[in-house]
């Protein structure tokens, strides 16, 4: 890795404290992520020993974190805490007891259920005029902030946009307009904490994130379908919501209690899917 890029990653202390929130909360992750979880973990996998010096960038950022007197119950904070004391363990030849982390193991019943949401969500353009529960709402964005994101920045925003209280701004869609229109938008900003994040990935943490969204919004018993913007659409909607240029519109999903129950598109076998299995 050249200097120059090194410089990118590594700012100095007055820097980093110079920083607006977002950028530095994204760099924090970004660098635990890269100098402390991912070598904590191998170390746990393969027993060896964890270098002394490894959780230092992390211990920084605690005390960078500290000085700008951001809140200690920020999840950063509660997770780069965390990982310092398994690092600690691990320098001093303990082994990590990780069991309580270990995730709900699903039988077979719940497999079955899991599979079944995936293979019956489909795309529904009717609703019926029945208002969504904020709570409703609120789980499956939720849904959405777990999915994978590269390098941990979570770049992830929305826009909750309710047709009955604002009518006719998402006007020139291709489909009727849903209910409720959730809007998946990202702060490019914490793209800044990796330099050699490549723009695809971009394209790959909101697309992850809108596919938890439809799976979600099919479990909870509604229906929803997946859209994308014109241009007149993304100049409208952010004029509407002055929305800053490092906040880019993205995808979004229109949601509802569906008022049709469409034939859902059947599906390439996988010996025509797969390419190479070797």
């Amino acid at each position: 890795m050249s200097n120059e890029i090194l410089k990118q990653f590594n700012l100095t202390d007055e820097d980093y404290l110079k920083l607006d929130e977002v950028e530095f909360r994204a760099r924090f992750r970004e660098r635990v992520h890269h100098t402390l979880e991912i070598q904590t973990y191998e170390a746990a996998n393969s027993g060896e020993l964890l270098k002394e010096s490894q959780s230092e960038t992390a211990r920084k950022f605690i005390r960078l974190w500290e000085e700008r007197k951001l809140s200690k119950e920020l999840p950063e904070y509660i997770y780069a805490k965390k990982l310092i004391n398994f690092s600690e363990v691990l320098f001093n030849g303990g082994k990590l007891d990780l069991s309580e982390f270990e995730p709900y193991k699903l039988g077979d019943a719940d497999q079955e259920v899991f599979f079944k949401v995936i293979k019956e969500r489909r795309s529904v353009r009717h609703f019926k005029d029945t208002r969504v529960p904020e709570e409703v709402v609120d789980k499956i964005l939720e849904s959405g902030l777990w999915a994978a994101h590269s390098c941990n920045l979570q770049s992830i925003k929305y826009l909750v946009v309710r047709e009955e209280t604002t009518p006719n701004l998402f006007r020139g869609s291709d489909v009727p307009g849903g209910p409720v229109h959730l809007v998946l938008l990202q702060d490019e900003r914490v793209y800044r904490a990796n330099p050699l994040n490549p723009v695809r990935n971009r394209l790959i943490d909101v697309g992850a994130a809108a596919q938890n969204i439809v799976l979600s919004t099919h479990a909870l018993g509604l229906a929803g379908v997946w859209l994308t913007f014109n241009d007149t659409m993304l100049e409208r909607i952010s004029k509407h919501f002055n929305l800053p240029e490092y906040i880019k519109l993205a995808t979004y999903v229109d949601i509802g209690y569906p008022d049709q129950t469409p034939y859902a598109p059947q599906r390439k076998s996988l010996d025509e899917a797969i390419i190479a299995n070797v």
